[in-house]
């Protein structure tokens, strides 16, 4: 925040005398607009970031890309840019944004992304997303519109659990409440919150609701801890507003019924994870299970599962393939459900199987890093959200006899060419075919993430792209070799389909990156 000789001068001069000697983008090229923008001691202030934030929500968009090349030129790191870009959006949106949230929530992912890039490319995936959120910030007025402001903590009773207090809150929509409570448990320790914070995330299946919350936690090693609090809030605010609508569906008050009771059926509570492994038929059969089962019979056969000591990891991988094969028999859109950038057939963007397989990721993470309490209820929630949609969709999943009888190819540098060929003809069997193919004949899958992450940094992706490049990114990773593989084929499918759409503000980043 500014200094006091600063506001002094501020005030001495006028702030519109001010604004209008040195113009918008060079008072947030300077740090100055967000006093302009919204003056007083119910303003967020992010300390020394304060300047950057600023400039990420100021600038016109325009202006923004010249403007951050000259940061990174400086010596600013990409980190840096995410960090403020993060703050940025938290404070203008607070969660309560379609488009805004789904901005933040490709933030870890992009800078991630970066990581895998060669040095002269980092920034790409970076500075297409901080557009992006830049140009959602403006189109809700920069800094002249904030929905988070500082917040007291309330006082809270010894004898109840903090998350039981804040998922009250949350069910009663006291945005008021369920903030003060969230402030009060922040001040003990950032875990111990976000332990708390589970009770409302679990409380119904909302593939926003969970992702948020994990990649607001994720966030956190770049904007630091004494930020988490800002970045947390979020997810408090998105629980209450959603409430007037997840309160009334028909599933939401089944799993609020069913989650205490399986809890409690399988003596879960008190009880740390086993670590019982299981074999590949195993897993296979428990993600069919889930996968053709309803939500309720899905999160009982997790909480057994769980309750006879099986590994989470092991669980959570069960879990995560039955969102995949969503991905893998998606039939596409239909004529009646297309919108700009998701033509007919489609299946990137927010279709059942990418929704359903970052929703999953995101339980599994969270069940890795909260307490033991939460790693069985967000895999048997996890189980519950997956389980269900899946009328209409194809009996047999990508790629199809048929598709793979066509590839002939071998060589893995031939079937990589052939591979990016049928990604931009938009070819989604094709692309599906190839890289099984390349996959069952033992190649590396390096090469195969390159040549899918160029195309997730240079499309559009429909708000999704950066979220499930990482989705697939990791559960690759975790994966074991009888399954990891339809990951990557999952991702070359969702590729193909949203190849054509180039991303504003990617061949403008390119050229100020001499790319």
């Amino acid at each position: 925040m500014m200094n006091r000789n600063r506001r002094a001068f501020l005030a001495d001069v006028g702030k519109g005398m001010l604004i209008a000697s040195v113009g918008p983008t060079v008072a947030a090229e300077l740090g100055l607009a967000p006093a302009l923008a919204c003056e007083g001691p119910q303003r967020l202030s992010f300390g020394k970031m304060e300047p950057l934030v600023a400039t990420m929500q100021e600038t016109p968009i325009d202006k923004l890309l010249p403007i951050l090349v000259a940061r990174l030129n400086d010596g600013v790191s990409v980190g840096s840019l995410v960090a403020a870009a993060a703050l940025a959006n938290a404070r203008t949106f607070g969660g309560l944004d379609y488009d805004g949230y789904h901005a933040f929530m490709a933030l870890a992912p992009c800078f991630q992304m970066s990581q895998e890039l060669p040095e002269n490319r980092r920034a790409l995936p970076v500075l297409k997303v901080l557009y992006r959120n830049t140009h959602c910030i403006q189109k809700l007025g920069g800094g002249t519109r904030e929905v988070l402001h500082p917040v007291s903590a309330a006082e809270l009773p010894k004898d109840r659990p903090g998350g039981e207090l804040l998922r009250d809150a949350t069910r009663r929509r006291d945005t008021d409440g369920a903030e003060r409570t969230f402030a009060a448990l922040a001040e003990r320790s950032v875990g111990d919150a976000y332990d708390h914070l589970q009770y409302a995330i679990q409380d119904a299946a909302d593939v926003h609701r969970v992702v948020l919350a994990w990649r607001s936690w994720a966030a956190i090693d770049l904007v630091g801890k004494e930020q988490a609090h800002t970045l947390l809030r979020q997810s408090v605010r998105y629980c209450v507003d959603t409430e007037h609508w997840h309160g009334k569906d028909s599933q939401t008050p089944e799993l609020r019924a069913a989650l205490p009771k399986l809890l409690e059926r399988y003596k879960l509570l008190g009880r740390t994870p086993g670590k019982r492994k299981a074999e590949d038929g195993w897993i296979d059969r428990l993600a069919g299970t889930i996968y053709d089962g309803d939500n309720l019979r899905a999160a009982d056969t997790v909480a057994e599962a769980l309750a006879e000591g099986m590994s989470p990891e092991d669980v959570g991988e069960a879990i995560a393939l039955a969102a995949n094969r969503q991905v893998l028999c998606d039939p596409g859109r239909s004529k009646e459900d297309v919108e700009p950038g998701k033509p007919e057939g489609s299946v990137h963007g927010s279709s059942v199987g990418v929704h359903s397989s970052d929703a999953v990721n995101a339980w599994r993470n969270i069940a890795r890093v909260s307490n033991a309490r939460n790693t069985f209820a967000s895999l048997i929630v996890g189980a519950y959200h997956t389980a269900g949609p899946n009328a209409g969709l194809l009996a047999q999943p990508w790629p199809r006899p048929e598709d793979l009888e066509k590839v002939d190819a071998k060589d893995a540098s031939k079937l990589l060419r052939n591979a990016e060929a049928a990604i931009k003809e938009k070819d989604q069997a094709r692309a599906a075919a190839l890289v099984q193919r390349y996959g069952e004949l033992g190649h590396p899958a390096r090469p195969v993430f390159d040549l899918l992450l160029r195309h997730a940094v240079s499309e559009d992706g429909a708000l999704h792209g950066e979220k499930y490049y990482r989705t697939v990114t990791e559960e690759f990773a975790a994966g074991r070799p009888a399954f990891r593989w339809r990951q990557l084929v999952a991702l070359a499918r969702v590729t193909a389909s949203g190849y054509g759409f180039p991303a504003p503000g990617y061949a403008e980043a390119c050229k100020l990156l001499k790319i």
